[in-house]
């Protein structure tokens, strides 16, 4: 399947919030983006990775990579890579976001 999003292309599952997970195939690697227009600023994204989540003095969720901050809503910039150790927790903050804003790409692993 092929995903687009503000000039990012993938092939892979884009998997929203609300829906359960479910992996089909093999993966290489995962991304995860945040819709700030949806945010609750509940804060349960941190709370279940916060190497990953952060909330900013807005009271809104975004997607950290490397410790930074990817503040740049609905752009490519905010999309960031997950490291494989922080994928199942990433997965369950998407599963329990009340705003359903969580979005996450997988990659197929070549030769899938």
């Amino acid at each position: 399947m092929s995903t687009e999003r503000d000039g990012w292309h993938g092939i892979g599952h884009s998997v929203r919030v609300g829906h359960k997970w479910k992996a089909e195939g093999s993966f290489s690697a995962m991304h995860v983006w945040i819709d700030q227009d949806l945010c609750t600023g509940d804060g349960l994204c941190v709370d279940h990775c916060p190497d990953v989540f952060v909330q900013l003095e807005d009271g809104i969720a975004y997607v950290a990579q490397d410790g930074s901050p990817l503040n740049d809503p609905g752009g490519a910039r905010s999309l960031a890579w997950v490291a494989l150790r922080h994928h199942g927790a990433v997965v369950e903050a998407a599963e329990v976001c009340p705003g359903e804003c969580i979005f996450i790409e997988m990659d197929l692993a070549i030769g899938a």
